[in-house]
C-alpha cells in the first residue's frame, strides 16, 4: 500500500461560486433570502474504493499530525452529511473518477467505481483523461451501461446487468467527426425555495492535451478543442437560458507552494494558469483536477479582472471542496461564496516505516456509509485472492524518487522486467526497453527489514492493463526519439531505460543535438543497424507525444505489461533497488 503525504492545512475564505444541471428541480420550504448553494467537488478518485493508506498533514491543538484519509465509503458520508445540512446542492466530479484505479476497480473495468458513485448520488463528472483509457467505446459504456466487450478483458464479470452511470458525463471540448460533443457539454440545475429560484450552470470539459497522454487508438477520431475558447463561447448559451451563476468543472490543474486552504496560492503555476487569464469573468468557479493537489485560490489576487474561485481537492477521495454560495433570487446574483477542503478521515492505519497514523476525534468524524459499503464489499471477495496472492520478497521498498537523471529506480525495474519478458528470440528478440514516467503509479513500498509483495501491490503500480510491443527502428531513428526527451528544458519527458541502453545528455548544447555515447549492449549505436525495442502499447501507440513510435515496424505483441513485473520478481527474489545511472547528465 502507499503512503503518500501532504501539507494540509484547513482554513475558510471567501470567493465567489458556481452552478448546476437541470434535469430536475428541488423545492424547500421558503426561509430568508438569499439562496445558499452548497457544491460539493472531488477530483482524480481513480477507482480507490478502499482507504488508500494515505495521510495529511493537518495542525491539531498546535501541532502537525498526520491523519489517515480517503476511502470512498466515508467520502459519502461526508456528502451525506453536507447534504443533510445543506439541502440546496449540487455533487461534482473533476474528472478521472475512472482510470489508472488499484485492482478491486480495475480487474472489473470500473464498474465497481461506477456503481459506487451512483450510489453517492453526484450529479455530474466532467470527465479526465484517464477515462479514456480503454478507448471511447468504452468510455461510452460506463455511461449507458451494458455488457459489450470492447478490451482484452471480460466485463459485467460480477454485475450481469451492469447499467452505467446515473450521473451525467460533461465534455464540453471533446467532438466526434461529426462535430458533436460526445457528451452533453453543460448541465442545469434549478434550486427553488418557496416562491423563488435559480438555476445555476455547470461546463465540464477535459484537458486539450488529452491525445497526448493516452493512448492515441483510444480517442482516434475525437477532437479536442481549446479549453478557454470553449468554455467562453458557452457563457451566452447559458446566459440566455437564466442562469445566475457559472461553474466550470474541468479536469486541468495547477501546484501551489501553500496548503489546500490559503487564498493567496502563494507560487500556483501550471497549466491551469494560462487558461484561467482567457476565461470570461462570468464564470464563478472553477472546480479544477488532474494535478493531484489540493487548493482553494481567490484568482484575483493573480488577475482582478477575474474574481473566481479556483479549487481542487487533491486525489483518491482523501478531501472533499464544500463551496458554499449565495445568491440574490431578484437580482439573480451572486452575493458571497466560500470554500474549503475538509479532510476525509478514514481508519488509523500503520505505514510502511511501522508508524501508526492515526483518526483524531479533533477534525471531523466520518463513518461508513452503508449502501456504497455494500457494494465495495462484494468486489472486495471477489478481488481478495488474487489481489493478496504473494509474488516474491522485497529486502527494501523501490520507489519513484528520481535521481539527476531523472530516471527512478522502480522505472528501471519495470524497463528491466519487460525487456528480460521480450529479451528471447521467440518472444520479440529485443535489444532493450523504454518506459514512460506516467505508466509508474505508485511506489513499491516494503517494510523496513524486507517483506512480501503481493499482487495488489503490483496491480497498483501498473493499472492499466498495456501489453507489451517489439518494435523495429534505426538506429538514426533511435538517436531522434531519444532527442525528442529533451526537446523543451521545460518539460522534460524522460523515458526510463533498461540496463542494456545507456548515454549521455548535455542540455547545454543545442535542440536536436544533447544526447551522444548512446550503447545498446555494451556496443555503440550503428546509425544504419536495425534494434528491437520493447514498449507498452500505449508508446507503441505513440502516447506521451512520442509519435515516433509508431513509425516503428511491429515485430511482437506479448502479454501485459503488469504480467512482465509479476514474472520478473518471480524470478529475482531479493533483488535491491537498480541503479539510476543508465542516462549520464553532463
Amino acid at each position: 500500500m502507499t503512503h503518500l503525504a501532504f501539507p494540509y492545512r484547513l482554513a475558510v475564505f471567501c470567493i465567489f461560486f458556481l452552478g448546476g444541471c437541470a434535469p430536475y428541480t428541488e423545492k424547500y420550504a421558503d426561509s430568508n433570502l438569499p439562496l445558499q448553494i452548497s457544491i460539493l467537488a472531488f477530483n482524480d478518485l481513480h477507482g480507490n474504493l478502499e482507504p488508500p493508506h494515505l495521510s495529511v498533514h493537518e495542525t491539531v491543538e498546535g501541532k502537525i499530525i498526520e491523519v489517515p484519509a480517503g476511502g470512498i465509503a466515508y467520502l459519502a458520508n461526508a456528502i451525506d452529511q453536507l447534504k443533510k445540512q445543506h439541502p440546496l446542492n449540487a455533487v461534482v466530479s473533476a474528472g478521472d473518477m475512472i482510470g489508472a484505479s488499484p485492482l478491486i476497480s480495475a480487474m472489473f473495468l470500473d464498474e465497481p467505481t461506477i456503481e459506487a458513485v451512483n450510489a453517492m448520488r453526484i450529479d455530474y463528472n466532467a470527465i479526465g483523461n484517464h477515462e479514456f483509457d480503454k478507448g471511447f467505446a468504452e468510455l461510452k459504456r460506463m455511461r449507458e451501461g451494458g455488457c459489450s466487450q470492447h478490451t482484452r478483458m471480460q466485463p459485467c464479470k460480477v454485475n450481469k446487468d451492469f447499467a452505467g452511470a446515473t450521473f451525467e458525463f460533461l465534455a464540453a471540448n471533446v467532438k466526434n467527426d461529426n462535430g458533436q460533443t460526445i457528451f452533453p457539454a453543460y448541465g442545469i440545475k434549478i434550486f427553488k425555495q418557496g416562491k423563488h429560484q435559480v438555476k445555476v450552470g455547470f461546463v465540464g470539459m477535459t484537458l486539450k492535451g488529452t491525445p497526448n497522454i493516452v493512448t492515441p487508438e483510444g480517442v482516434k477520431g475525437l477532437v479536442f478543442e481549446d479549453e478557454a475558447s470553449t468554455a467562453n463561447e458557452l457563457v451566452p448559451v447559458l446566459k440566455a437560458q437564466g442562469v445566475s451563476a457559472l461553474v466550470l468543472v474541468i479536469h486541468e490543474g495547477g501546484t501551489v507552494q501553500g496548503g489546500p486552504n490559503d487564498s493567496n496560492c502563494p507560487g500556483l503555476t501550471g497549466d491551469i494558469v494560462p487558461i484561467l487569464h482567457r476565461l470570461d469573468p462570468a464564470y464563478d468557479v472553477v472546480v479544477s483536477g488532474h494535478t493531484h493537489r489540493a487548493y482553494t485560490c481567490d484568482f484575483k489576487k493573480f488577475n482582478p479582472s477575474k474574481s473566481f474561485l479556483l479549487s481542487s481537492a487533491g486525489q483518491y477521495g482523501s478531501l472533499l471542496t464544500h463551496i458554499d454560495l449565495k445568491i440574490d433570487p431578484i437580482r439573480q446574483q451572486v452575493v458571497s461564496k466560500s470554500a474549503h477542503n475538509v479532510i476525509i478521515q478514514s481508519e488509523s492505519f500503520t505505514n510502511s516505516a511501522g508508524v501508526q497514523i492515526k483518526n483524531t476525534r479533533a477534525l471531523p468524524q466520518f463513518i461508513k456509509n452503508q449502501e456504497v459499503q455494500r457494494i465495495v464489499s462484494v468486489y472486495q471477495e471477489a478481488s481478495a485472492l488474487e489481489t493478496q496472492r504473494p509474488v516474491s520478497h522485497l529486502p527494501q521498498s523501490i520507489t519513484r524518487q528520481a535521481s539527476a537523471s531523472r530516471e527512478t529506480p522502480l522505472g528501471n525495474l519495470i524497463a528491466d522486467a519487460q525487456w528480460a519478458a521480450t529479451a528471447a528470440p521467440e518472444n520479440g528478440n529485443s535489444d532493450f526497453a523504454l518506459m514512460n514516467q506516467g505508466g509508474v503509479r505508485a511506489d513499491l513500498l516494503i517494510q523496513v527489514g524486507g517483506g512480501t509483495v503481493n499482487y495488489g501491490q503490483l496491480f497498483k503500480i501498473q493499472p492499466f492493463s498495456n501489453y507489451l510491443v517489439v518494435k523495429s527502428f534505426t538506429g538514426l531513428q533511435i538517436q531522434e526519439m531519444l532527442e525528442q526527451q529533451y526537446s523543451n528544458p521545460q518539460r522534460l519527458r524522460i523515458l526510463l531505460p533498461s540496463s542494456n541502453l545507456r548515454y549521455q545528455v548535455n542540455m547545454e548544447n543545442a535542440a536536436g543535438h544533447r544526447v551522444s555515447q548512446i550503447s545498446i549492449k555494451g556496443l555503440r549505436l550503428e546509425p544504419t543497424q536495425i534494434y528491437r525495442i520493447t514498449m507498452n502499447n500505449f508508446l507503441g501507440s505513440g502516447g506521451d507525444g512520442f509519435g515516433i513510435f509508431k513509425a516503428g515496424v511491429l515485430v511482437f505483441s506479448g502479454g501485459l505489461d503488469v504480467d512482465a513485473l509479476v514474472d520478473y520478481l518471480v524470478q529475482h527474489p531479493g533483488i535491491p533497488p537498480p541503479s539510476t545511472d543508465r542516462i549520464t547528465r553532463m
